[in-house]
């Protein structure tokens, strides 16, 4: 029986095409963060397991792939834990190491680690894959790429005010029909006050972040099971559910956090992010939705959700406010604000209402015809003029019938054919065809650079 390669359920390969679409969009987030004066760092894809658990929650922690010690890691074992069946304190003695979750505690690590060699307020931007032991399902993936960028240092407004026009500028330039949820970490917690969850918070959030994902009677029956009677939970639902626009829901709260300090302290921060985005000119639409929780233990203040307004393909962008992530690593009160762009989910978008740019389906502008050994020679010398005007070129390897080689190129897409054959060496001449309108020129080297470029 002959053995049939494969890859991990909610991993994908990907070929020539998709790579050089993927690239699109990495090169067009990327450009986009640079404009904005954010620099780049790369971190490791392993880290530290006291890195990494902690800071993303219970159900987070369950989520993390951990790297098994090197060699004979059952030594050290204790015998009494692996007998007693707990898989979780097993991990914990065989396990010191493991893939990153996500880009966000890494950097928070690498501010820490790095905090004489850099300049505050950073603006960092990075550009790698996560991994996430989830179920694989519809949009998403075990392994996958994060497009992250940050400002920590500053606990300005204005910053959330940034993250909004990133994120508006870099669905514009991916023609993504976006829309932009927003709350904030301490408006929820004025909610879960006013309802008795101010000691469970974090249960709270937990729960309504399911909301999209097993709907309200689900999310009431976790409610009540952690003691709010049933009345409440309603109540509490009902309002997440609020649909008016975003002014209403501002006044509608301010009478619900008479008691709450924290709650008001929220409704002005979301007032002023507010007043930011009025007087912007640009398409974004942010919508104040009181049910978006990410139910992530490290946001504080603002949060974003991204979602695209014609695809079901769940967020495509995420972030929010943290004012003390870098204190659990021994350096406290830094505040920062940072998004996350799913490029999977965005790939997976472009992909199915084929929002690429043909030109970037290319492999190359221009193929030469081999027709031997001395047409090759001559061929060769002149794409390595067109490579220094940093015109793509290459050359059919083989010399086998034209038919085969115009077919090749058909199928890489190549924008142009170049033939030098016996009369062109003569000539010292390029025949040059388009492939697209069939339209056949005859050029020198030098005319050829000017058509190309």
């Amino acid at each position: 029986m002959s053995f049939k390669p494969s890859i991990p359920k909610g991993t994908r390969d990907f070929g020539p095409l998709a790579a050089t679409q993927r690239n699109y969009i990495f090169e067009t987030i990327r450009k986009v963060f640079e404009l904005r004066g954010f620099r780049p760092i790369e971190t490791p894809a392993m880290e530290n397991l006291s890195t990494l658990t902690g800071k993303y929650g219970d159900e987070g922690d369950k989520l993390l792939f951990r790297i098994l010690n090197s060699g004979n890691f059952l030594a050290e074992t204790d015998k009494t834990v692996v007998l007693q069946g707990n898989s979780q304190a097993v991990a914990s003695q065989i396990s010191e190491k493991g893939l990153r979750y996500d880009l966000t505690v890494p950097f928070a690590r690498f501010v820490v680690q790095h905090q004489n060699e850099i300049v505050f307020p950073f603006k960092r931007y990075q550009i790698q894959p996560v991994w996430r032991a989830d179920r694989p399902q519809k949009g998403r993936y075990r392994e996958f790429y994060q497009c992250d960028a940050d400002i920590i240092g500053s606990s300005s407004l204005v910053n959330e005010f940034e993250m909004i026009l990133l994120i508006d500028n870099v669905f514009e330039k991916l023609n993504i029909k976006t829309h932009i949820h927003i709350n904030n970490r301490k408006v929820l917690f004025g909610i879960a006050e006013a309802f008795g969850f101010g000691d469970s918070f974090q249960d709270f959030t937990v729960a309504i972040d399911k909301l999209d994902k097993i709907g309200s009677d689900n999310v009431k029956a976790e409610l009540t099971a952690t003691g709010i009677d049933s009345a409440k939970a309603d109540s509490i639902l009902e309002l997440l559910s609020f649909s008016g626009g975003n002014t209403e829901k501002l006044s509608k709260l301010e009478t619900i956090f008479t008691a709450s300090e924290i709650g008001r302290r929220g409704l002005d921060e979301m007032q002023e992010i507010f007043d930011y985005i009025t007087n912007y000119s640009g398409d974004a639409k942010v919508i104040f939705d009181l049910s978006l929780a990410r139910g992530l233990n490290y946001y504080t203040g603002a949060i974003f959700e991204v979602k695209a307004a014609d695809h079901a393909i769940g967020s495509v962008c995420g972030g929010g406010r943290y004012d003390n992530l870098t204190g659990i690593f021994g350096l406290p009160n830094v505040s920062g604000v940072g998004i996350s762009f799913g490029a999977d989910r965005i790939f997976d978008i472009m992909e199915q209402s084929n929002l690429f740019p043909e030109h970037i389906e290319s492999s190359a502008k221009i193929m030469f015809v081999n027709f031997g050994q001395a047409e090759q020679k001559a061929a060769l010398e002149v794409i390595d003029r067109l490579h220094k005007e940093g015109i793509s070129a290459f050359l059919y390897p083989d010399t086998v019938k034209m038919k085969k080689q115009l077919q090749y190129a058909d199928q890489l897409r190549v924008e142009y054919i170049a033939i030098i054959g016996e009369d062109e060496l003569k000539t010292n001449t390029v025949s040059l065809k388009n492939m697209h309108t069939g339209e056949q020129t005859s050029c020198t080297t030098e005319e050829l650079i000017g058509l190309l470029k």
